[in-house]
């Protein structure tokens, strides 16, 4: 039984990303991804414009006139959402947790794919695999991914980045295009990224709080690792601690950029607190500017 708070938060986040879909990010999301292929559709008769490399001698011959091959886009996509649901997501400092920003940005995409006609699917995961929805259609079916990315009560705490794609690459043997939606505060992820990149259109969404990168002036305050438990204290009057801890931050931000460059994959960054229509809609325009 789910409880009445929860629906009533899947039901905001339905009306919410609905809206972004419809109004804001409409058509973009159709013009940023190729379909699998062009399939046979028609010969017609040739017309002004038409390409002449589709045109169709064996008929043009017999009817005297020259007539064209007529393809459409073979639009059916299958999306993956690649979702970390490990214990750091659950933080927060901006009026949401990570999780929750997670939860609507994955909708925002799974609606975009729906109205499309195309599939979604799901692997959450942590250190292990928490949970995997086989991709489909319909409204019903992104509610439920919805509600797995909201009220799933992960047993991992950490975050294996790894697995998670040696696992993508086991199930989806069909080429997808796969959202990772993580904070990415793992390592060793690079060979296995690599691999699925072979099969499938990879596109990280790094998600991001901006106490994370940059601490206040509070005095003395007690830091806890979300995923070991490990706990530190930190004083935070310290100009040389606070300039340490934001270099720190921002290093590990550029090797990650660096190694998406290198393997030549757009990503996009998300903030909790901020809005992630911009974002999600300029990787869009990119897309397609690159079609």
């Amino acid at each position: 039984m789910i409880p009445a708070e929860l629906l009533k938060k899947i039901r905001r986040i339905e009306i919410r990303t609905s809206h972004m879909v419809n109004d804001v990010l409409a058509g973009q999301y159709h013009s940023a991804f190729r379909g699998r292929g062009m399939e046979f559709e028609e010969v017609r008769e040739y017309r002004i414009g038409d390409d002449v490399r589709n045109i169709d001698r064996n008929v043009s011959a017999r009817w005297g006139r020259p007539h064209v091959k007529v393809f459409r886009e073979e639009r059916e996509l299958t999306v993956m959402l690649l979702v970390d649901m490990s214990r750091s997501n659950q933080f927060g400092t901006q009026s949401q947790f990570k999780r929750e920003l997670v939860a609507e940005v994955c909708a925002t995409l799974a609606f975009s794919a729906i109205r499309n006609n195309d599939k979604v699917g799901l692997i959450a995961f942590t250190d292990r695999i928490e949970k995997f929805l086989a991709p489909r259609k319909g409204q019903k079916h992104v509610l439920r991914v919805i509600r797995e990315l909201l009220f799933l009560e992960p047993e991992g705490t950490g975050t294996d980045l790894a697995a998670a794609f040696d696992y993508l690459n086991r199930t989806s043997r069909r080429r997808s295009v796969v959202f990772l939606v993580s904070d990415f505060q793992a390592a060793g992820y690079d060979q296995p990224m690599r691999i699925a990149r072979r099969r499938h259109d990879v596109i990280p969404i790094a998600v991001a709080d901006r106490r994370e990168i940059e601490l206040p002036n509070v005095g003395l305050i007690e830091l806890e690792d979300a995923e070991t438990g490990e706990t530190i204290v930190v004083d935070t009057s310290s100009r040389a601690l606070r300039q340490n801890y934001a270099l720190a931050a921002l290093e590990g931000i550029e090797r990650r950029n660096e190694l998406f460059r290198r393997m030549k994959i757009d990503s996009i960054d998300v903030r909790t607190g901020e809005s992630f229509v911009e974002p999600l809609a300029r990787f869009f325009r990119k897309r397609e500017a690159r079609r």
